[in-house]
C-alpha cells in the first residue's frame, strides 16, 4: 500500500473554504478504484493545520489520483488559501494488507 501524509497549513480566513473544497475532493477520491483510505484531519490545537492521510493500493494509483478532475479542481481552488506550501510525505503501508 502507498500512503501519503499531506501536511497543510491554511490561512486563518480560509479554513471553512478549505474544508468545503477538501470535502468535495475526499468524496470523489474514496470512489477511485485504487483508493484504500482518504482521511482529512484537523489539529485540535491549531485549526489552520490539517493532515490528509491518502492510502492507495500502489504508487501508480496514488499518481493516477493526481490526474483526476476532482484533485485538479481541489489543487487549483486551495492554492491561494495556503499559508505555506503543502508538503506530502510518502510511506509504505504495511498493515492492513490491501
Amino acid at each position: 500500500m502507498h500512503v501519503t501524509l499531506v501536511h497543510v497549513t491554511v490561512k486563518a480566513g480560509h479554513i471553512d473554504d478549505f474544508i468545503a473544497a477538501t470535502r468535495r475532493n475526499h468524496e470523489a477520491s474514496v470512489l477511485e478504484p485504487g483508493n484504500r483510505r482518504f482521511d482529512v484531519l484537523q489539529s485540535p490545537d491549531d485549526p489552520t493545520r490539517f493532515m490528509l492521510y491518502e492510502a492507495y493500493a500502489d504508487a501508480a494509483d496514488a499518481q493516477a489520483h493526481k490526474q483526476t478532475a476532482h484533485y485538479l479542481a481541489w489543487r487549483d481552488a486551495v492554492a491561494d488559501w495556503m499559508a505555506e506550501p503543502r508538503r506530502g510525505v510518502s510511506w509504505n503501508g504495511l498493515f492492513p494488507v490491501s
